[in-house]
């Protein structure tokens, strides 16, 4: 049996800084796309940056939104009240509101706002401590991305959650760490993979994909992974290092039509002849004379 998909629209740091534009992507995502959730980040930068990182320049100047990686950091960065707001226009345009978290200051002031889950992204998943505090602290759904991690790092991610009891909260998503992807370095029977090992432990296999197009989204959900995280950008032109991998919103509204269609294809017949094929054979199947 396959759960109804859900279509995450990540829009990460792709509102440039403005909320004005991070406001359009949730009404377009919520009404145009349809998806179910829209996702943001939030990060302490002065907690999970070494003042050598934080004041060296950015290593791609011309994505750059300020002189210091630092600065173009901060430029991108919403307050907790930005994102209450935030929440608040996802509840006014009926998506849920998410966002990742980089640090355990993030993590405690999004825990503020009761959001219905949490993410935790593929760099931050060894953050134990930050682990630690949500699974006491917050009631909600943790999303974690298996990006750049080995075998026993996941293990030990799990174990850590058995052992407080959380692990039938935690959605584990295949992820492969690049912006954007090649098809042949997303790996997609990995899904098949923690489905089998980890699928009876945790409460759900999802797929966070970097890549081009909407093709293998749909082959990652008729393998398992039964929430599906893309980013989203109202363009793909745009400054910034994440535009060039994310979907446009007619590529967001697209995968979720065809995640649907395929989730009410999903079925055995049941019964060998269906009324639709019953009235067809009336008309068209062999009979000998």
């Amino acid at each position: 049996m396959y759960n109804k998909p859900r279509l995450i629209a990540e829009v990460g740091c792709n509102h440039k800084g403005e909320m004005e534009i991070a406001k359009e992507l949730i009404k377009i995502a919520a009404i145009f796309c349809k998806a179910d959730i829209v996702k943001f980040q939030k990060r302490n930068n002065k907690e999970l940056l070494t003042p050598e990182q934080y004041n060296a320049p950015h290593p791609n100047p011309v994505n750059s939104y300020g002189k210091t990686y630092g600065e173009h950091r901060e430029y991108l960065e919403f307050t907790l009240e930005q994102h209450r707001q935030l929440k608040e226009w996802c509840e006014e345009f009926g998506v849920v509101y998410s966002t990742s978290v980089w640090d355990l200051t993030s993590a405690k002031e999004i825990t503020s706002l009761k959001p219905e889950l949490i993410k935790i992204p593929s760099a931050c998943n060894n953050h134990y401590e930050m682990l630690d505090w949500l699974c006491i602290n917050y009631e909600g759904e943790i999303h974690i991305s298996l990006g750049m991690t080995t075998h026993e790092e996941e293990d030990k991610l799990i174990r850590l959650f058995e052992e407080k009891g959380r692990n039938k909260d935690l959605v584990l998503y295949s992820c492969t760490s690049g912006y954007p992807v090649p098809f042949e370095d997303l790996c997609l029977l990995e899904i098949k993979r923690l489905k089998e090992s980890y699928g009876h432990r945790v409460k759900e296999i999802g797929f966070s994909g970097h890549h081009l197009g909407i093709a293998v989204d749909i082959a990652a959900y008729t393998l398992g992974a039964t929430t599906i995280e893309r980013h989203y950008t109202l363009d793909r032109t745009w400054k910034g290092t994440d535009h060039a991998a994310s979907l446009e919103p007619d590529g967001v509204r697209r995968l979720k039509r065809d995640l649907e269609a395929t989730y009410k294809a999903l079925a055995y017949k049941k019964e060998e002849l269906l009324d639709i094929e019953k009235i067809q054979r009336e008309k068209l199947k062999y009979r000998e004379r």
